[in-house]
């Protein structure tokens, strides 16, 4: 694919903390290039001016301090650690969704939370959280999924699916599908659904398009994927290559989440490591990763197998920032750039429907 650069505008950078976050996601310049390439290609760009932000490398290092290890010691220690120190403050949640209408859903079938403008536009995003299968949650992760029901002006659901190791592979899976089929079931257009994820939840919303299209159904109308964790077998160079590069995570800790996540079944089944599987007939796929992660292979070769299937992706790297780095909106500018970018994404795919008749 083509390579491109872009010289983001600092002004957001000056802003203070959440009070200014929301002015700065809609009114920060134009900052990514999101000029359309040709179907079946693969757009690959580097965010940014080739350093991080301080913002971003105050965090990272922060992140190496707190939470990386070259090993989290046995399964029982690795899930309450995981569980202690991923995912946003609770504080943090909370502010993160000041001015958006809240509403809990606790049924048989799907449970999570919804997020919403007070006048939303039609579509929604169906957003699936991170945590290496055994952690976090929808609250956990409300600075993301705010962010972009702010910056889409649509719905957001935030599904809580069910963890490992109390529940293994393919729970999550399977509560991720039944709660795109309970939004269809509320009379959601399959094609007015956007499905965005980030780390394992970057897997589930993969794996959940390629479910969709194996079992013939009506497709979404695009995918986002923040760092997806695509290859449970850690099999990508840049899980060695960037090893104590990645401020989160050291080599040895994919395969003991995904140890935990997968119980018995093969980390290389194509339907727990979407790049294992048959990628054609995918709605258009957004992937961001950063520079120096692990998981920077997991998004490049699925891109490439993408393409290589005739699909759309456009593949964004950002450079030298921590995992799920999007987290940190309104404290890192790449978290903003990443944000309005996704959005930006799903509202050309949402109004390629709308200009159909596809509504």
């Amino acid at each position: 694919g083509s390579r491109s650069f872009s010289h983001a505008d600092s002004a957001g950078q000056r802003q203070g903390f959440y009070d200014h976050s929301v002015a700065f996601l809609r009114l920060s310049p134009h900052i990514f290039n999101t000029a359309s390439e040709a179907e079946g290609s693969t757009t690959l760009k580097v965010i940014g001016d080739r350093m991080a932000s301080w913002q971003a490398r105050c965090f990272s290092l922060a992140i190496r301090i707190v939470v990386r290890r070259r090993t989290w010691g046995s399964a029982d220690a690795l899930v309450r650690r995981a569980r202690r120190i991923f995912g946003a403050p609770r504080l943090y949640g909370w502010l993160a969704t000041r001015g958006l209408r809240r509403d809990r859903v606790r049924n048989t079938s799907v449970r999570g939370e919804w997020l919403s403008v007070p006048s939303p536009r039609p579509g929604t995003i169906l957003y699936v959280h991170g945590g290496g299968f055994v952690a976090c949650s929808p609250e956990t992760h409300r600075p993301i999924a705010a962010a972009l029901a702010r910056l889409t002006e649509r719905r957001v659901f935030s599904v809580a699916y069910r963890l490992a190791p109390q529940f293994q592979f393919p729970t999550a899976h399977d509560d991720t599908l039944a709660a795109f089929d309970w939004l269809v079931s509320n009379g959601t257009a399959p094609n007015d659904i956007a499905l965005a994820g980030d780390s394992a939840g970057g897997n589930l919303v993969l794996a959940l398009a390629i479910a969709l299209r194996e079992r013939g159904r009506k497709l979404p109308a695009c995918v986002i994927a923040f760092s997806p964790w695509t290859d449970l077998a850690g099999s990508g160079d840049s899980v060695r290559d960037n090893d104590g590069r990645c401020a989160m995570f050291r080599s040895g800790n994919i395969t003991d989440f995904a140890a935990i996540a997968l119980g018995p079944t093969p980390p290389r089944l194509p339907t727990a490591s979407p790049v294992y599987a048959d990628l054609h007939g995918l709605p258009p796929v957004a992937i961001h990763v950063g520079s120096t992660e692990l998981l920077l292979d997991d998004a490049r070769r699925m891109a490439e197998r993408i393409r290589a299937a005739g699909g759309v992706c456009e593949l964004e790297v950002f450079e030298d920032v921590p995992h799920c780095w999007q987290m940190l909106v309104g404290l890192v500018p790449e978290a903003a750039r990443s944000l309005r970018a996704a959005s930006a994404f799903a509202q050309q795919y949402w109004s390629e429907a709308d200009a159909v008749g596809h509504r």
